[in-house]
């Protein structure tokens, strides 16, 4: 659609865009919001699921996938680390394991 309407398409990378009246623009919340809960009476998936579940868990998930700060931010289109900090990476078993790990395999190494 991007291709087809050219200059026409308003592209700043929004996830759920308009393609009719105001092409590439962001559609309204409530539209998402009654779309999702729609699709989950149709799938064995917790009916309590919003968007903004998503966008925090697919936060979560580039945390433990040690993603770097500067590129989450960019993806959530936050100015300040200290809001994505605070809202979104809690600390993950993952990451806790894997700083623990990290500080093991530090101190071996200097005993050798």
């Amino acid at each position: 659609m991007i291709l087809h309407l050219g200059d026409s398409y308003y592209n700043k990378g929004f996830i759920f865009s308009n393609f009719n009246r105001h092409p590439g623009y962001p559609v309204l919340i409530k539209f998402v919001q009654s779309r999702m809960a729609r699709l989950l009476k149709h799938s064995v998936l917790n009916l309590k699921l919003t968007p903004h579940s998503l966008r925090h868990t697919h936060t979560s998930l580039l945390a433990q996938a040690e993603v770097e700060i500067d590129e989450i931010m960019d993806r959530l289109g936050h100015q300040d680390d200290s809001t994505t900090r605070r809202i979104y990476l809690h600390v993950t078993k993952h990451r806790r394991r894997n700083a623990s790990n990290k500080f093991s395999d530090l101190i071996r190494s200097h005993r050798k």
